[in-house]
């Protein structure tokens, strides 16, 4: 494959992976807030699916996609801004892997709120405040990933 195709797939797949994280990270946010644990018990369901379906091969597709650029570009891994990127995006990564399987702890927890009919326990809200954290964290790191592929550290 050329670099220009890598360097599309690399392009795709991070807009794919960010989008994910931002739009699955509204939707359960603002369900949870809602605290009717019927939809919070559909929403997180969904949000564990697209983690899976979309943002577990992105998140692999990316570091894949990435090295074979710099590989391409004779770049070296340890240059600052690229240097920087890799160790944002294992920051980044560092923080989903936990944030999956609370997903998947707070989507069993609102189901059981729901088929039981009773509110969200004071488990699933400190969880979800845990996720929040980490999604927080994650997101700043992919901000500043995307600033220094962008500018290459200028």
């Amino acid at each position: 494959m050329t670099y220009l195709v890598i360097k599309w797939l690399h392009v795709l797949s991070s807009t794919i992976l960010f989008g994910t994280g931002i739009g699955s990270a509204f939707y359960m946010l603002l369900t949870s807030l809602g605290r009717d644990a019927r939809t919070v018990a559909r929403v997180t369901r969904l949000v564990v699916i697209a983690d899976w379906l979309f943002t577990t091969p992105t998140a692999i597709l990316q570091p894949a996609t990435g090295l074979y650029l710099a590989h391409l570009a004779n770049m070296q891994l340890a240059s600052g801004w690229l240097a920087w990127s890799i160790g944002l995006y294992v920051l980044a990564i560092g923080c989903w892997v936990p944030v999956v399987f609370l997903q998947m702890r707070l989507a069993a927890s609102a189901r059981v709120s729901a088929e039981t009919g009773t509110p969200l326990s004071a488990a699933y809200w400190r969880m979800l405040w845990i996720w929040v954290a980490l999604g927080a964290i994650a997101f700043f790191a992919f901000v500043g990933i995307f600033w220094l592929m962008v500018t290459k550290g200028a």
